[in-house]
């Protein structure tokens, strides 16, 4: 779930009110499914705010989403209902202004996410985490809802997603580098987050090339939660410049690293999800049974990122050549 801009196409040149890399409807707004339920979006759309061209659909369900559409309109947060047959039933809630917090900014998103499927339920939370150190939770179903505004002291989680345990009913950001695990909610750790300290364990032994090539990739840590398990893994997501598209570099991705964690911290490496499959966007990943989702199979990771669309196979994947268990395109 991400917050949307209103002219992508001038985004590189005035003040950015998007992280870069939301998912982007191609008519400026953003896709706001969260998989709460084993419903999936109806559409997700993948674009660079930098390069408006690359719009594209990327991943489309026939049937119904329990979607929200995330708008940032004059620093108010709204929210609007996924369009459906009936265009005017479509619901809208605006949130309250909320407020930048001292040496913060407000106008750079990293992403949104929502602790239930419909921000009309009750105990509905919203989050937006901004870059930086501001993290922002409204319960907006609430007569007197308001912005409940958290600084967040260590800078490792200052460009980390935001994601919502449902098995902690916390929301969580895994540091970078993937050693921390923060986890706020509004009753206890709302000035201290509860810290999660991880062990990395059952590392695969790489190559000196191997190594070389993954400390020269971008890494990014994303937190995904299986409902039906139970289970908490971390991908560790590497990604490297590689060909060119309409004259701009683009990224491409070089390895992925799954780790399972455990109450203790303990992050195992594992090329064995079971019956599982992970979504990686750059709005909030997602996991999920495979058999909810038409042509995936169990055990893969489907990236889907601004230019690129990948299936990995985790059970085949080989650190040392991943390149031969990659089914892959781009837009």
């Amino acid at each position: 779930m991400s917050l949307i801009l209103n002219q992508p196409s001038k985004l590189c040149l005035r003040k950015p009110v998007l992280v870069r890399c939301s998912p982007l409807h191609s008519d400026g707004s953003s896709s706001a499914s969260l998989p709460q339920s084993q419903t999936l979006p109806l559409t997700i759309f993948c674009a660079d705010p930098c390069r408006p061209h690359l719009v594209r659909v990327v991943f489309r369900r026939d049937g119904s989403s329990n979607g929200w559409i995330t708008y940032l309109v004059d620093g108010i947060v709204r929210l609007r209902e996924h369009p459906r047959k009936i265009p005017e039933q479509v619901r809208t809630i605006s949130l309250p202004p909320h407020e930048t917090l001292p040496l913060c900014q407000t106008q750079m998103v990293t992403n949104v996410a929502m602790s239930s499927s419909s921000p009309e339920e009750e105990d509905c939370a919203v989050a937006v985490k901004f870059l930086g150190p501001q993290l922002s939770i409204c319960k907006p179903a609430q007569s007197n809802a308001e912005w409940i505004h958290i600084r967040i002291s260590n800078p490792c989680f200052f460009s980390s997603p935001v994601m919502y345990s449902e098995k902690e009913d916390m929301f969580r950001i895994v540091g970078s580098g993937g050693h921390l695990v923060g986890s706020w909610d509004l009753r206890k750790h709302k000035c201290t987050p509860k810290i999660q300290r991880l062990q990395f364990q059952n590392l695969p032994e790489l190559s000196k090339a191997k190594r070389e090539l993954l400390y020269s990739c971008n890494t990014s840590e994303h937190l995904v939660e299986s409902r039906t398990t139970g289970e908490t893994f971390m991908v560790k997501w590497y990604k490297r410049t590689a060909k060119t598209m309409y004259r701009i570099e683009r990224m491409e991705t070089k390895a992925l690293m799954v780790f399972k964690i455990d109450e203790e911290g303990n992050a195992v490496y594992t090329q064995d999800i079971g019956d599982l499959c992970i979504f990686l966007t750059r709005s909030e990943s997602f996991c999920v049974p495979a058999c909810s989702v038409r042509h995936m199979r169990p055990n893969r990771v489907k990236i889907m990122d601004v230019d690129e669309i990948t299936v990995v196979d985790l059970a085949a994947q080989n650190l040392l050549d991943i390149k031969s268990i990659y089914h892959s395109y781009y837009l």
